[in-house]
């Protein structure tokens, strides 16, 4: 995993001290990383240092060899730093992380939590929005129709952060696995949604907040509210199809600046 994590010009440790298209430059409230090896379900390991101040980091990177892997850098949006509150997030065999936030949060925590029901709130060990949307979309049924339980939960946020009269936007920039397939999209209520690049050859796909390297043209911007979907091959698809204007979306081109992840 240090060919990821360590050795590129840009690499996500480099990120965590200065993010060249992040909304924060440093993001240093801790870090994780999971994979995928012989067991379906993944290895995770968090830790609230700074990804550059943790040894064990390098150690475990240089010697951990995985098909399938994710990485990410946190920078805090308001919840305490804690192992339980560093990405990326498990249940069960998927592992999903996320950039961005739930606008006034506060305000609406309370009502969003309610929607869980007692056997999937009790795989809530955190407190941030993050874990919360990434449980909706299990309960959403992600296990069973990962695009549908995505859109349906975007939309079951935004309702929600409607009726209790949030001011600032929702913002999402996500990455999931089942240990097979990867989902990865973007969105926002209103501005720009954090940014999420893409890249493949005939040896892997990576899936980035930003270029790894200085080589900006073999990287592609995912567009915001397109579905990108690895399973075999790529595609993107619209998150919203039956939105009327996801024929434009889907040819749009957008740039942005966020929290970096890998």
């Amino acid at each position: 995993m240090d060919e990821m994590i360590f050795a590129p010009s840009n690499s996500l440790v480099d990120q965590s001290l200065n993010a060249r298209e992040g909304k924060l430059a440093t993001n240093g409230d801790g870090f994780g990383i999971g994979w995928y090896d012989k067991q379906e379900n993944p290895g995770l390991y968090r830790e609230i240092l700074p990804a550059w101040n943790d040894a064990n980091l390098l150690h475990l990177s240089h010697q951990i060899q995985t098909s399938l892997f994710f990485a990410h850098v946190r920078a805090s949006t308001g919840t305490s730093t804690m192992r339980t509150n560093c990405h990326p997030f498990s249940y069960g065999r998927w592992l999903f992380m996320h950039n961005g936030q739930i606008g006034d949060y506060s305000l609406c925590r309370r009502k969003l939590e309610r929607l869980l029901d007692d056997v999937t709130y009790n795989h809530r060990f955190g407190t941030t929005d993050s874990e919360l949307i990434f449980l909706l979309m299990i309960q959403n049924g992600l296990e069973d129709n990962p695009a549908k339980a995505i859109s349906a939960t975007i939309k079951q946020i935004s309702a929600v952060c409607e009726q209790c009269g949030t001011r600032k936007p929702f913002k999402l920039t996500i990455c999931l696995s089942d240990g097979k397939r990867l989902f990865a999209c973007r969105h926002s209520s209103a501005g720009t949604a954090p940014t999420l690049y893409w890249r493949q050859n005939a040896t892997c796909t990576m899936i980035a907040s930003e270029p790894l390297d200085d080589d900006g043209e073999i990287w592609t911007s995912i567009n915001p509210d397109s579905l990108l979907i690895i399973d075999g091959k790529a595609e993107v698809v619209p998150l919203f199809p039956d939105h009327p204007l996801h024929h434009i979306w889907a040819n749009s081109i957008e740039t942005g600046s966020e929290q970096p992840f890998h």
